[in-house]
């Protein structure tokens, strides 16, 4: 196999780690790094739910996502930021991914809002958040969990995410911007911690693909989310410190 610009193997992950805890004023919380980018993500408890669902005994898990001003070499304006275009469909793909995982009935009539903020983003920044948002969400349940306010911890297994693509005919594995802003094919994979999938986007930027272009990329991604999820339950073997609901 050929290397990277960067010396990976076309299978191999770039640095990645999650970071528990890194701020105390939500339920749960985690700084995820894959190479030079950055998101924290944060998990707040709302003990309610949308209007829709009211009732019905079951709760919900909803995203937020944003790029902050200076997490891209061209500052972006804040007038930018707002659920428009990419943004939406982002926000919309991490909330799905996450409530593929959880037990709404579990739950109660409990909302966990996700809120994804990019702080540099450097390729990858949507499967980043996702990655993140399951470790924030984890101790969220968790701390509901020890504080009595739900019977059982509503996750069923762990949610990872991570980009493959087509770059100068090569699949590779974990894709940062100067390979993504290239690629002839780009798909970013969602898959459970059973190896399930639960979202595939993918399309050709460049060129067409085949299918066992498809199959390549599929087994690519099945391989680096085994090591993130192995990660994900290093990182979570401990259970969190005790916080109430509503800090």
């Amino acid at each position: 196999m050929s290397t990277r610009y960067d010396g990976r193997a076309p299978d191999e992950l770039r640095p990645f780690s999650f970071t528990r805890d890194f701020t105390t004023m939500t339920m749960g919380s985690c700084l995820v790094a894959f190479g030079e980018t950055r998101v924290l993500c944060t998990a707040s408890v709302e003990d309610d739910v949308p209007r829709w669902m009211k009732g019905k005994g079951e709760g919900w898990v909803t995203a937020e996502y944003a790029m902050l001003p200076g997490s891209s070499p061209e500052r972006i304006d804040r007038e930018r930021r707002g659920a428009k275009g990419r943004t939406q469909e982002i926000e919309r793909l991490i909330g799905r991914s996450l409530r593929a995982v959880t037990d709404m009935q579990a739950l109660g009539e409990t909302s966990i809002r996700l809120d994804c903020d990019v702080l540099q983003a450097d390729g990858g920044t949507r499967t980043a958040s996702i990655c993140g948002a399951y470790v924030a969400l984890h101790d969220a349940c968790e701390r509901l969990v020890q504080a009595g306010h739900i019977p059982a911890h509503p996750l069923t297994t762990e949610c990872v995410a991570i980009s493959v693509g087509i770059v100068d005919g090569q699949p590779v594995l974990d894709l940062p911007y100067p390979e993504d802003s290239t690629a002839d094919v780009d798909f970013n994979v969602i898959m459970d911690g059973n190896g399930r999938l639960i979202e595939v986007q993918g399309t050709a930027e460049g060129n067409t693909f085949s299918r066992a272009d498809l199959d390549q990329l599929l087994d690519l991604a099945e391989g680096g989310v085994a090591t993130i999820v192995e990660a994900q339950r290093a990182v979570l073997r401990n259970a969190p410190a005790a916080r109430t609901p509503g800090r």
